[in-house]
């Protein structure tokens, strides 16, 4: 293939480092039962956190500066040199400084339960090619000679991560990017591309298919390592969407068979093969967005409480009233959420990122009735209402913009189907209910009027016949 198919082949795949979604006439239902018992436990969720976390974290971008192809968008924070060949050495060197001694996964574990969080997506390896876990494939690795923190007591941090988070009730999904800009199989040296780099090989796998072979085995090993060798894993979470078999650039790694193989010892597992569709594609990933509407497949939306993805010294992140709002349009639209925190490069998580992580759970804690095993319930997403169900309850999330909007005394709620009883979550207080052309008019109790408004009010309504 020539190199200007090269370079052009699957950019529809991103724009600026967000991947678009799968339609859902791309979505295969499963076959196997255990399969789809196991989405209906993930729709139950809801809730995910998400941490990208690598070597990276030292200096606030990601891996995508790496690729020449991708450089408009990529380099924009890229202000320490203007050469980027020089850049790229400097990248890949950044796994012997990278010394995250403050790494404490038993206290990630314990502020990911109590800020209401019911699954982890670990970062276990980005484009870049470095590994946070103990591979044998290669030394560009958290526990390999020349990373200072080999020798730690977490050096292994999948491990330790994946441990501490088990611990807490928390299930464990696997991020691992298809891509390996690290890898001499697929960023391979001396080929056609020189050191022009782009987000896929290096060569045409086809017109080096036992070079394309030994990247496939390569990848393949990393994966069973991880589902082997790390305890449960409830979900692989496959990045890199552009590797596949395309009719532009044909990356086949053969995915199924690998899946398979896994699931012969987690016949539970659940796989996400980000925006390319088929059987191994089990829900699909809207990222930095809510669609606009319920879709009728699984699905969950990846989205950052900052700005970016990877840590970044003075991001602004967003608050526990944000993340609400958030979270309850994804839900009512039948999704989950699943929110990215990158940690710092010494191991913490940003105190302010953990400010809206306490925040999000204190509301948790009290209305998460309203959210965990839920199921969609039209209008689903209207003006300041999210509504949900479970069973024969209904429940509308009635949302405020900010602390200083004026909480009125009558809400209007716009469900139309008939409700036997209304109650406010969250408090004994008896309300006034009124049936409106337009739905439900609901009288708030003096002792919600006083102060700041809340984050939300929360009406549990249940199904039934109405009294004359």
């Amino acid at each position: 293939m020539e190199i200007k198919e090269l370079q052009q082949a699957d950019v529809a795949e991103l724009k600026e480092g967000v991947h678009g979604y799968s339609s859902e006439t791309n979505w295969v239902k499963p076959e196997n039962p255990i399969t789809l018992e196991r989405l209906e436990w993930f729709k139950d969720q809801k809730l995910a956190l998400m941490m990208h976390w690598g070597p990276y974290s030292q200096i606030e971008v990601e891996s995508w500066i790496l690729s020449d192809e991708d450089g408009d968008w990529a380099r924009k924070d890229v202000d320490w040199t203007s050469d980027y060949e020089e850049m790229k050495r400097e990248y890949f060197g950044l796994n012997r400084t990278f010394n995250p001694f403050r790494f404490q996964p038993e206290l990630w574990a314990e502020i990911a339960a109590e800020g209401g969080f019911k699954y982890l997506i670990f970062t276990t390896k980005h484009h870049d090619g470095y590994c946070m876990w103990d591979t044998h494939t290669t030394n560009y690795r958290i526990t390999g000679s020349e990373t200072p923190f080999h020798a730690h007591r977490y050096a292994d941090v999948c491990k330790h991560v994946f441990d501490a988070f088990r611990s807490k009730g928390l299930a464990i999904a696997a991020y691992f990017s298809k891509a390996d800009w690290q890898s001499p199989y697929y960023w391979a040296p001396g080929m056609e591309r020189g050191s022009n780099t782009w987000r896929g090989p290096s060569y045409s796998p086809e017109e080096y298919p036992w070079l394309w072979e030994q990247f496939v085995d390569f990848t393949h090993e990393q994966i069973m390592e991880l589902m082997s060798r790390y305890g449960r894993i409830d979900i692989l979470w496959l990045d890199a969407g552009w590797v596949k078999d395309s009719d532009q650039v044909k990356q086949d790694i053969r995915l199924g068979e690998v899946v398979e193989r896994a699931r012969q010892t987690q016949p539970w597992l659940l796989s996400a093969d980000r925006t390319v569709g088929g059987p191994y594609e089990n829900y699909v990933t809207p990222e930095q967005t809510i669609p606009e509407r319920p879709l009728n497949v699984p699905w969950e939306s990846c989205i950052t409480i900052g700005t970016q993805w990877a840590f970044k010294y003075d991001d602004q992140y967003k608050s526990g009233r944000e993340l609400v709002r958030i979270l309850m349009e994804v839900v009512s639209k039948g999704g989950n959420l699943a929110l990215n925190v990158g940690p710092q490069p010494d191991g913490r998580l940003p105190a302010g990122a953990v400010k809206s992580i306490n925040e999000l759970g204190g509301w948790m804690k009290v209305y998460g009735e309203a959210v965990y095993g839920t199921r969609v319930c039209g209008p689903y997403f209207a003006g300041s209402c999210a509504f949900t169900s479970k069973g024969n309850t209904v429940y509308c999330t009635y949302l405020y913009e900010s602390a200083d909007q004026a909480v009125a005394k009558l809400v209007h709620i716009p469900y139309k189907e008939p409700v036997s009883g209304i109650e406010l979550v969250g408090s004994d207080a008896l309300l006034q209910v009124e049936r409106t052309p337009e739905g439900i008019s609901i009288t708030l109790p003096d002792c919600e009027l006083n102060g700041q408004a809340p984050i939300a009010h929360v009406f549990r309504m249940q199904k039934g016949e109405e009294a004359k």
